[in-house]
């Protein structure tokens, strides 16, 4: 028996954070500095239970990790719309830090790939996402490293 349904399109806030996480992994990998445009002054980023508050702060925060050249490989990503006709965002992942003859290794990633004799590092991102204007903005994001700690 063959199946002739027609194929079930994805609801927006799947289409529009599918977006957004292309997007914005793609501007991280290439030039980290045009991320601007995705926040606002009102947005709140937490790195590592570190807590940034505005477009400066998160800009400088993102900035000045020490490597030039990062990878990210998306294994899995979840959408939801949430009441404040917002998007919710939940991103799990690689980080693949591509080394650069004697380039910096002082910046936590690094510093756990190089303990880990690996170059590749799960990682965990959560976005919240609003419609501004006319884009989709970043309001608020969380990042971890999915280390684990059984100690």
């Amino acid at each position: 028996m063959v199946d002739h349904q027609q194929p079930q399109q994805q609801p927006p806030w799947e289409q529009i954070g599918s977006s957004f996480v292309h997007h914005y992994y793609k501007m991280f990998d290439t030039d980290r500095g045009q991320l601007a445009s995705l926040y606002i002054d009102l947005s709140c980023l937490s790195f590592e239970g570190h807590q940034f508050q505005g477009k400066k702060a998160i800009m400088d925060k993102l900035n000045s990790l020490p490597f030039t050249k990062i990878e990210h490989i998306i294994t899995a990503q979840d959408h939801q719309p949430t009441l404040d006709q917002c998007i919710a965002s939940m991103v799990v992942g690689q980080l693949k830090l591509l080394t650069e003859p004697g380039g910096p290794s002082n910046c936590v990633i690094s510093v756990y790939l190089q303990a880990d004799n690996d170059h590749i590092m799960g990682f965990h991102q959560c976005f919240i996402l609003k419609h501004i204007g006319d884009a989709w903005v970043c309001t608020n994001d969380m990042f971890r490293l999915a280390i684990h700690n059984f100690g």
